[in-house]
């Protein structure tokens, strides 16, 4: 569905060390930087056909985390969310809601951890059984 998501950051350094660690968990290479026409710098991270970006705001405002918005990365199994969550922690992110672990709803079952990266942005990790996909 999606082909590409940009979030701002405040320190682009900052989360390209956290992004690159985090998104390695996943299988994800670091990221392609990327200046932009107005001579913004961009990270750009690619993997099985999607994009996330990361940017500094092109209007010169600080960058702002979506209040209500999450970013979910899916993982292959509860240990990758483990990993995803606790190399997140170690990297500047803070955990968030309840720990890792298995959650029941009317959607089913599912295996998550949610996190903050370091400009707020909310980050989840979910492993959902094959039956579900």
């Amino acid at each position: 569905m999606f082909n590409h998501i940009v979030i701002g950051s405040n320190d682009l350094a900052r989360s390209r060390r956290f992004y690159d660690q985090v998104l390695r968990v996943l299988g994800v290479g670091e990221a392609t930087p990327h200046q932009a026409k107005s001579g913004h710098m961009r990270l750009f991270y690619r993997h099985a056909g999607g994009t996330l970006g990361i940017a500094e705001p092109i209007n010169d405002e600080p960058a702002t985390a979506a209040n209500g918005g999450t970013i979910a990365f899916r993982c292959a199994s509860p240990e990758q969310v483990h990993a995803f969550h606790d190399t997140a922690v170690a990297n500047g992110g803070v955990s968030i809601e309840e720990p890792p672990g298995l959650r029941v709803d009317s959607l089913g079952q599912y295996y998550l951890a949610y996190v903050r990266d370091p400009d707020g942005n909310k980050l989840c990790a979910v492993h959902r059984p094959q039956a579900q996909s």
